[in-house]
């Protein structure tokens, strides 16, 4: 069985992550979903707006048909040393530092990257900033 793991805030739940999940899950046959935990959002972001909790969005996400099974990380280069997986499925928009050094761990470790495409027109700082407006 071939598994694949893509990770995320996942907040303010959106079309773009429904896709990310189906593409991802195209990948292979088990598809795991890390949902980064709220206080380690809060280390790197410290003004973040998240709109739910840690355990509200792995509900969100394991209500998912196309999903196997949902994880809590820290950081993506520390999580991906302690899954079983064959490979890593980054979204478009996840670049920094510490996804470089997730795929430059998973190229050492003889895990398969795949990099896949946003869904045009749709991403969470748009809609975090179209509900600001209706304020």
């Amino acid at each position: 069985m071939k598994k694949v793991i893509t990770v995320g805030v996942f907040d303010y739940f959106h079309l773009g992550h429904l896709r990310l999940f189906e593409n991802a899950k195209k990948c292979g046959d088990y598809l795991i979903v890390a949902v980064q935990d709220g206080n380690s959002i809060l280390k790197t972001k410290p003004d973040a707006n998240i709109l739910y909790t840690t355990e509200q969005r792995i509900d969100l996400v394991k209500a998912l048909r196309v999903v196997d099974e949902v994880i809590v990380y820290q950081d993506v280069d520390k999580i991906l040393q302690k899954v079983d997986f064959d490979v890593f499925a980054v979204g478009g928009d996840q670049n920094h530092e510490g996804f470089q050094r997730a795929i430059s761990w998973c190229h050492e470790n003889g895990k398969e990257v795949v990099k896949l495409s946003r869904t045009p027109g749709i991403c969470s700082s748009k809609i975090k900033n179209q509900l600001e407006t209706l304020k």
